[in-house]
């Protein structure tokens, strides 16, 4: 993963099931990411910011006025170009139900553990 990584608060919030995967074609930091999340399977809603106007300018106004990508909205948590421990934590502090049916999986992957770590499990 590249090494910017920066979080801010937004009024607005996705659904509570999944998070908002803010991403473009050719990006390899938005395919290993995306890799990574699938991988723990958990819940995106992709948004091309190529091909949607509304997904650039979110991603715009949460990475200085740049459409870095990959940016992921987590609750009211907006993580650019996050790793995978910054996502654990965002989903355990703004989806505690998630993250805990997630870490309670009968077999939890790594990406599990850590949630349950996060969350206290």
């Amino acid at each position: 993963m590249g090494s910017m990584s920066s979080s801010q608060t937004s009024s607005q919030a996705p659904e509570a099931d999944s998070i908002e995967f803010y991403w473009r074609p050719g990006c390899p930091f938005c395919m290993g990411l995306e890799r990574s999340l699938n991988k723990a399977e958990i819940p995106l809603e992709k948004r091309n910011i190529w091909d949607d106007p509304d997904a650039a300018s979110f991603v715009r106004s949460v990475a200085g006025g740049n459409e870095t990508v990959p940016t992921v909205r987590i609750g009211t948590t907006s993580l650019v170009n996050p790793s995978m421990d910054e996502v654990a934590a965002a989903l355990a502090r703004e989806m505690p139900d998630l993250a805990r049916n997630m870490a309670e999986g009968a077999q939890p992957s790594t990406f599990g553990r850590l949630l349950q770590r996060l969350i206290g499990g």
